[in-house]
């Protein structure tokens, strides 16, 4: 069986569903009345959580003390109305068990860097240094640190922050997400998603098409098999509701 590591910032994410049915009398704002709260790791944590749901065995190194995201959602609309963000920034990794890692165990690495303060980018560089197949999704600003990495996941906006110093400098893959429109592996490239689901939830998108291009890549080591795999993975998690964990035989 392949293994992988993921290493990254991890998150709790929950979500207090509940209904609205008027408006409050001392301020234009509905009153929320909640119904049920469901809670789950997010960010690093999710990636991790679809690699296995996929049949990847996995390892993860994060942080044990998680900021937390609270999103208050409409039951009947499955609209959010309000997210809460508390204890937002973390403590960095231990050196000690970064200069630990036995990277000849794993046969691909994933870095899920949400910028919270657990990875520095020298950090990061060392992590590249270490294994030939890394994948990274960063919401860093980049820079020559992040060149040694095998591929780049990136989401639009984060491509327009960083198109100059991607096409300037980067050698390896970039695959960009584009939401509805699928991916484009190194800016020309398309693969539009194959089935449309309707959508109920954006929220953890980004990692499960980061899970599933990693899985299905160190079983083929093909990209292009791996992008249209992955955009089925985040086709099928946008239908449901919260951050959901891939179901393989969705997909």
């Amino acid at each position: 069986m392949k293994k992988v590591l993921v290493i990254g910032d991890s998150c709790e994410d929950i979500f207090r569903y509940g209904t609205c049915d008027r408006l409050s009398p001392e301020a234009p704002v509905p009153i929320f009345k909640p119904t049920r709260i469901i809670g789950n790791g997010g960010m690093a944590i999710n990636v991790f959580e679809n690699l296995k749901a996929l049949g990847i065995d996995c390892d993860i190194i994060t942080n044990d003390i998680r900021p937390v995201k609270t999103r208050y959602v409409d039951e009947v609309s499955n609209q959010m109305l309000l997210r809460v963000d508390e204890k937002d920034d973390v403590r960095q990794i231990n050196i000690t068990v970064l200069n630990s890692i036995q990277f000849g165990d794993y046969d691909a690495v994933v870095i899920s860097d949400y910028n919270k303060g657990f990875l520095s980018e020298k950090d990061i560089e060392q992590i590249i240094y270490h294994h030939q197949t890394v994948f990274i999704d960063t919401k860093k600003e980049m820079d020559e640190w992040i060149n040694g990495a095998e591929f780049i996941k990136i989401n639009e906006k984060e491509f327009v922050l960083n198109e100059k110093f991607l096409k300037g400098f980067y050698e390896n893959d970039v695959i960009q997400t584009k939401g509805k429109d699928g991916a484009v592996l190194n800016y020309t490239e398309r693969f539009p998603i194959e089935d449309q689901h309707e959508v109920r939830d954006l929220s953890g998108a980004g990692d499960t098409f980061l899970a599933g291009l990693v899985a299905d890549y160190v079983k083929n080591a093909d990209i292009r098999s791996a992008i249209r795999f992955a955009n089925r993975c985040a086709a099928w998690v946008v239908s449901q509701k919260g951050v959901a964990v891939v179901n393989p035989d969705k997909v």
